[in-house]
């Protein structure tokens, strides 16, 4: 995709369907006079007066304990400078954003037209009421420090400028492993800093009070080393001024340690990261391009320990595995600050949690057979599902420690339990499923290619990096659609069957095709005409070993694609049938139901072969299954045929598939309301857990389930995910829109990976 291509891109996503990223939606019921006269006049005026009794009940009340201000005045915005607050705005609302989906924290985003530092302030004191924690954002230094410490003095709710101490906090856990593993002490090594901006001096100051020697420490910025004998140093840069003989960068780095950059993109050379001791640590976190190259610095030294603040590399610094969770501890206690020994407190739970079992779900994230504590991996991943339950927690018991907490939690668990139930309302299933398939991209052919829709999804996924695309259809009007959408690609293969340039390998397919059918009926004039057919010919191309996956669906009905796919796919080893789940993302987790798409009314039987299969599927995502087999009734209510199939899947998965968390029959509330469940059904097999797998009992049911939660509710929907396939051939829906296909093109190549790889084990390869 071209720079303009993406600018487009960028600026068509802030403004459709709706400007900006964020809303405010009510918490209440609304729907009748009552709950209108409740919300506002006259019965707003109970709560107005307990809280003017008792100012502390405005959390009981009001959204106060669960609403932070992101605030700016938009002088040092991202790379790109003194702004303005209105230019600022998309950046503060996406920081509000990334304070939502990762710690269901609800955010205003201020921005503030003053440079003043006492107007800035007073603004921020005369606003803190409305807030229960400030952060300040993209405010430049030095004026940044200034604003901080007196609005910390000032207020009585926690202050952070994420600038400053979200960077300080993830490269201080970093560096904490990255010593264990180099077996050096931080007290000992000497620590060069490039950069003396409002994060450099956070990050060492945090350092500093992990033991770090000052006598250590040596920092530079754009004139060299700061000396103790240079003029008109600010305070925050005199602190850490050396008097040791050093004037540039390369003479500090000579037998230095550790390399933490914020600073510029490749002002560290090769030379200089050879002049550095044994194992050196070297956090490059200039953005987007590092001070020294990834790859440089990992083929100029094989000890080196590195991190960046890039997502393409191992060890990457960022600040979203801070913020989020640092105020969701510093709120749910009620702190008045946000103090040293809570941002230690989280420095240190980072550092931990990278030591411990990774789950299988962050491994199939990153596409890791197994994540292990060393060298490329010292931090956590930023979708870690522990990060939740590690970090506030973490926090929290440091403000109560040191007394900053109003409000001590009692009951540990249940906080735990409470955060990760925070964590259903928004997860990050897709963003996992996309993250996978780049891991080990591979060749998906859209058989329908000459649709602009199929054509925008293939952009995508070549883009981002998420498959190869192969397109399939009329070649001039690929290259004409292609042309209109900018899609600048020529290493794509586009294929049109019809074309005499395809008659070579039209020819050997219909040749395999006959081969194989020639005593079923198909004749080789036969063979030869159905391969001038975009879905023959597409999953012949994946037989054949041409491509690794498949999709289409798009313009054609859902039983006309499946019929090629079946005569020449065919069924996986062992699958007696094939079936279809949709994985629907909903605001309090992901739902899988099945079957969809393909079983009109399955017997007992087949249920349970269906939920066997859903559940493989499941744990595909990384997730453990527990599976309710819905129907009108809840366990033996009903003797009625449609009742009793279900009652009877449920014994042969029982019997047959005992290690399965699995149970019915059960009607959809008590299924989904684990609470109910438990209450009236204390013996089920699912009490304790949340179900994320749904069986229905016929296609009926399925199928307009999962259409009523896309359109009611706007839940995304990922699928017809096709299983029991002997390979990766996927059929979408009628009409799909192009986050679905880009979605489904992921769950190909996802397909494709886990096929290889049970092939591999299989041929022990």
């Amino acid at each position: 995709m071209s720079i303009e291509s993406k600018r487009k891109e960028a600026l068509l996503y802030h403004e459709k369907p709706t400007p900006g990223k964020i809303k405010v939606v009510p918490t209440k019921k609304y729907a009748t006079q009552r709950d209108l006269s409740l919300a506002y006049s006259p019965g707003v005026a109970e709560p107005c007066l307990e809280i003017e009794k008792n100012p502390n009940d405005v959390y009981k009340y009001t959204a106060k304990g669960n609403l932070v201000a992101v605030i700016s005045n938009g002088t040092a915005v991202l790379g790109l400078g003194d702004i303005g607050p209105e230019a600022s705005k998309p950046v503060m609302e996406g920081k509000g954003l990334l304070f939502k989906i990762f710690a269901d924290i609800d955010v205003f985003d201020i921005e503030v037209d003053t440079k003043d530092v006492d107007a800035f302030i007073e603004t921020v004191k005369n606003i803190a009421p409305t807030f229960g924690g400030i952060n300040l954002e993209d405010i430049k230094a030095p004026e940044a420090f200034e604003i901080e410490r007196r609005l910390k003095e000032e207020l009585d709710i926690p202050v952070m400028h994420d600038d400053q101490h979200g960077t300080a906090i993830i490269s201080a856990a970093a560096l904490l492993n990255a010593l264990e593993l180099a077996d050096k002490k931080i007290e000992e090594v000497t620590i060069v800093v490039s950069g003396a901006g409002a994060a450099a001096i956070s990050c060492t100051k945090l350092y500093k009070a992990f033991g770090a020697s000052e006598a250590n420490i040596v920092m530079t910025d754009s004139k060299g080393v700061i000396r103790k004998d240079r003029t008109n140093l600010t305070p925050e840069k005199a602190e850490f001024a050396t008097t040791r003989d050093l004037h540039t960068l390369e003479d500090a780095m000579r037998n230095a340690d550790v390399f933490i950059g914020l600073s510029m993109a490749n002002l560290v050379s090769a030379d200089m990261l050879k002049s550095m001791n044994d194992n050196p640590i070297v956090f490059a976190m200039a953005n987007p391009d590092p001070e020294i190259e990834y790859e440089t610095a990992i083929q100029t030294r094989k000890d080196v320990i590195m991190a960046t603040g890039r997502s393409d590399h191992p060890n990457q610094v960022n600040n979203v595995l801070g913020f989020p969770f640092i105020f969701r501890g510093a709120l749910d206690v009620r702190a008045t600050a946000i103090n040293e020994e809570m941002k230690m407190a989280a420095v240190i739970a980072l550092a931990e949690l990278a030591k411990d079992p990774v789950p299988e779900q962050v491994n199939i994230a990153y596409g890791k057979t197994r994540l292990n504590f060393g060298r490329d991996y010292i931090i956590p991943k930023p979708f870690d599902p522990r990060l939740i339950s590690k970090i506030p927690p973490a926090v929290a018991k440091a403000a109560i420690k040191s007394g900053v907490a109003r409000e001590p939690i009692q009951d540990w668990q249940a906080y735990t339990d409470q955060l990760l139930e925070r964590m259903g309302n928004d997860n990050k299933l897709v963003r996992l499923l996309l993250d996978r398939a780049k891991s080990n991209p591979k060749r998906v052919v859209f058989a329908e290619g000459d649709h602009l829709d199929v054509l925008k999804a293939a952009q995508t996924v070549w883009d981002e990096g998420i498959a190869i695309p192969v397109l399939l259809g009329h070649k001039k009007v690929i290259l004409e659609l292609m042309k209109e959408l900018d899609f600048d690609a020529s290493e794509v293969e586009i294929i049109d069957p019809k074309l005499d340039e395809e008659r070579e390998r039209r020819e050997r397919y219909a040749q395999e095709y006959w081969k194989e059918k020639s005593r079923k009926g198909i004749t080789l004039y036969g063979a030869r005409r159905r391969m001038r057919e975009r879905n023959y010919f597409a999953a012949m191309m994946v037989k054949e070993g041409d491509a690794d996956a498949l999709l289409s669906g798009y313009s054609r009905s859902y039983p006309t694609v499946v019929k090629p796919m079946l005569d020449l796919i065919g069924l996986a080893k062992g699958a007696t049938r094939i079936a279809a789940v949709n994985v629907m993302v909903t605001e309090k987790g992901p739902l899988f139901i099945s079957d969809t798409s393909i079983n009109i009314d399955p017997s007992a039987t087949e249920l349970a072969k269906i939920a066997q299969m859903t559940a493989k599927t499941v744990e595909m995502f990384g997730m453990d299954p527990v599976i309710a087999m819905i129907s009108y009734t809840n366990f033996g209510s009903s003797g009625h045929p449609n009742a009793t199939k279900i009652k009877d899947a449920v014994a042969y998965l029982h019997r047959y598939y005992p290690h399965l968390t699995v149970d019915g029959e059960l009607q959809m509330d008590f299924a989904l309301n684990k609470n109910m469940r438990q209450d009236k059904f204390p013996f089920s097999k699912l009490n304790g857990k949340k179900v994320n797998t749904l069986i229905f009992p016929n296609l009926d049911a399925a199928n307009s389930t999962y259409k009523m939660l896309k359109e009611l509710n706007g839940a995304d929907s990922i699928g017809p995910i096709m299983m029991g396939m002997k390979s990766p051939v996927h059929i979408l829906q009628l009409g799909a829109s192009v986050d679905e296909m880009i979605n489904m093109a992921a769950v190909a190549v996802v397909d494709a990976q886990e096929k290889e790889k049970k092939l591999r084990e299989q041929t022990g390869s």
